[in-house]
């Protein structure tokens, strides 16, 4: 009777905890909400079109960064369920011209995939929102949301004003979400975001020290299949090409002798040399995914323009090579834009995943990043530069051969890294820097390796070496 009682009493005790904990999560909730400004409140996406049930908060919305020429960008932050918690990162897609929200944000690692019938989303288990905040930002003006009232603006963008306005952006963005301001803070990205991603951080560190009183947390970026070096980027993609059997001995010849890559312009010579491999010996492949499917033959549309100038388009990969078209239904949609509070401007053109105008006439891009790379890792900021080795447009072996010429010390020398038992790619740690394959990966390596990315990431936020077994 003694025994049953106590148990009694034991349950009652363990009832009372259980209550005092909901108390205090209801507690903290509504200090949560409430502590939200009406701009945020503005800004908060209830639910998507077809959305699962999400225990995170989601904002998204316009910040002007330009008002004498009407320029505003847009984003979307899916927060983690514990935000307070979690540093935030900002996530950058490349082009120049593609949408951080067609890619990062739906095909890669934000919290949703879109249905084939582009009429409801399924849930990312790797999504990047379990380890931070997630900022998408669409960059710069006249990709996919943001726009600019100023027409002329899309024939003459360039790497400075992107990395300007990119600034601008976070400065405000942070004005209207307070809490943010002093968080860790980290930016991401990849494909031509390796023009993107280390010059905004130049911007930040640089502002940082002349303001000292509205100080940006940066902590330090992480980049995948990234363009770095116009010379040394070119010469790795002519070796992969030949070393992947994608062109001939007598092609790889033509085009190593012809060219000049250390020129921002090339020859005749060189440009028909580019040519033949690429009308004559490639095939019909993806190639940002050179061993999976192609979506078909009028969706691979790229041009030796790559080679000539580096600035990358993405067309077609992923398991499903056609998966991008789901975006462009999805977002096209009213009620998803109603739900998002984007369009509501009334742009005068189709929301699109890239932005052929821009990429066609972008201004200035920057020829080397190494530079840039230089300045960051002597001020202490933790750098990590990843690779898919699938990818035939920004290839391994240009990356390398890139951050090779930065000479840095090794700390910890060329290893396999594991997830799963299995082989996930291979690292090497060096004084102010990590690089790192990810092993069967495109160019958008948390599409085709989404757990291998979201390991990566997790690594890279604490700071920590990726596992040797």
């Amino acid at each position: 009777m003694l025994g049953q009682r106590r148990k009694l009493i034991l349950i009652a005790v363990m009832n009372l905890q259980q209550l005092f904990v909901m108390c205090l999560f209801l507690i903290t909730l509504i200090t949560t909400v409430s502590s939200l400004t009406q701009e945020q409140e503005n800004d908060r996406i209830t639910a998507l079109p077809g959305q699962p049930a999400v225990e995170f908060s989601q904002f998204s919305g316009y910040v002007t960064v330009h008002k004498k020429h009407g320029r505003g960008l847009f984003y979307w932050l899916t927060e983690a369920v514990n935000p307070q918690d979690k540093p935030l990162v900002l996530w950058l897609n490349g082009g120049p011209g593609c949408s951080s929200i067609a890619y990062g944000a739906s095909e890669e690692i934000g919290p949703f995939r879109i249905h084939k019938n582009a009429s409801s989303l399924y849930l990312n288990k790797y999504s990047w929102n379990l380890e931070a905040n997630i900022l998408f930002l669409e960059s710069p003006a006249g990709v996919g949301f943001s726009y600019t009232n100023t027409s002329t603006e899309l024939r003459n963008s360039g790497d400075k004003r992107t990395a300007r306005d990119a600034l601008k952006f976070l400065k405000e963005w942070m004005t209207r979400f307070p809490q943010y301001k002093n968080r860790d803070f980290y930016i991401s990205g990849e494909s031509y975001a390796g023009h993107y991603v280390p010059q905004l951080a130049k911007k930040i560190h640089n502002y940082n020290k002349n303001h000292p009183g509205s100080f940006i947390n940066l902590k330090g970026f992480i980049v995948g299949n990234a363009v770095t070096d116009n010379q040394y980027d070119n010469i790795g993609t002519v070796d992969y090409w030949w070393s992947h059997s994608i062109i001939s001995d007598t092609a790889y010849k033509s085009i190593k002798s012809s060219c000049n890559f250390k020129s921002t312009k090339y020859t005749e010579k060189c440009d028909n040399a580019i040519d033949y491999a690429w009308n004559n010996e490639f095939g019909e492949i993806d190639q940002y995914s050179i061993y999976t499917p192609s979506c078909n033959k009028s969706s691979v549309n790229v041009t030796s323009t790559r080679l000539k100038n580096s600035l990358m388009r993405r067309r077609v990969s992923g398991y499903d090579p056609c998966i991008e078209k789901n975006a462009e239904k999805y977002f096209n949609r009213p009620e998803v834009q109603q739900a998002m509070h984007a369009n509501n401007t009334g742009i005068a053109y189709k929301w699109t995943a890239c932005s052929d105008e821009l990429l066609e006439n972008w201004k200035d891009s920057q020829f080397s990043m190494l530079p840039t790379y230089k300045k960051l890792i002597a001020a202490g900021y933790r750098i990590w530069v990843f690779s898919g080795d699938t990818d035939s447009v920004v290839p391994v072996t240009a990356t390398r051969m890139s951050l090779s010429h930065l000479d840095l010390t090794v700390k910890t020398p060329w290893y396999p890294w594991y997830s799963k038992g299995q082989v996930a790619g291979w690292t090497e740690v060096y004084e102010g820097l990590t690089f790192a394959t990810v092993r069967g990966a495109g160019h958008e390596v948390p599409l085709f390796q989404p757990k291998r990315a979201f390991l990566l990431f997790q690594r890279f936020l604490a700071g920590k070496n990726l596992p040797k077994s």
